[in-house]
């Protein structure tokens, strides 16, 4: 891992409660272009970190997770293909906000997240009110979020959240093959969604916007 460049390590004490030192600057120092940045949170083997890098050149991808082994992986296929438009952040998506300065972000991707079925767990959700306030302090205005999961009761309970929260969902769907959308950045399949595919599971996909200046709030799930 640390032979790869575009993979930064930082350790706790270097973030917790402070700024990586590339916050605000990553188009500028890392990838010294001027495209859109677009992350992956609970990127696992980064598959579509580097599918979405693949498809759009003209972008920026962070791939983020706390899990080496798998991160190597994507980080292995980036470095043979030679993308120059990827990086990978290993770190806890709990502490996000000090890596990403405000309106630095214009998408963020949550790929099949573990969704934290037991009921006590439900606030160490990515998709949850914590979290969605955590990516708001970064996500520029008109920015989108993105998940896709085969959690029928991920999607239904991320669904009700926005409900709660008075948010429109942009895209929603529980079956992305059956539908009608055709958009490229969907068409990608990581190892476990192509497992999931063949047990018969349904992909769902939600895409949605934050509003500006306003405090998510978790809502009870019944």
């Amino acid at each position: 891992m640390e032979a790869f460049p575009f993979i930064f390590q930082p350790p706790l004490e270097d973030i917790l409660n402070k700024d990586f030192r590339l916050k605000g600057r990553w188009r500028n120092e890392f990838f010294k272009n001027d495209f859109p940045l677009i992350l992956e949170l609970g990127c696992g083997k980064g598959e579509y970190t580097i599918g979405l890098a693949r498809l759009f050149p003209e972008k920026n991808f962070l791939g983020v997770d706390i899990k080496g082994a798998r991160m190597w992986k994507g980080a292995t296929m980036a470095h043979h293909e030679q993308l120059r438009n990827v990086g990978f952040i290993r770190t806890r998506i709990e502490f996000i906000e000090s890596f990403f300065d405000s309106a630095e972000v214009d998408e963020i991707w949550l790929t099949f997240p573990d969704p934290q079925l037991k009921r006590r767990r439900h606030k160490k959700r990515i998709t949850g009110a914590r979290f969605l306030n955590a990516y708001g302090s970064f996500l520029k205005p008109g920015g989108t979020i993105h998940l896709k999961t085969d959690s029928s009761e991920l999607y239904q309970d991320v669904l009700a959240l926005l409900t709660c929260n008075g948010i429109e969902p942009i895209t929603a769907t529980d079956d992305v093959y059956q539908g009608l959308l055709r958009e490229d950045s969907l068409s990608i399949k990581t190892h476990y969604e192509q497992k999931f595919l063949k047990l018969g599971q349904k992909i769902r996909y939600i895409q949605f916007q934050l509003p500006l200046d306003t405090v998510i709030k978790e809502c009870s799930v019944e």
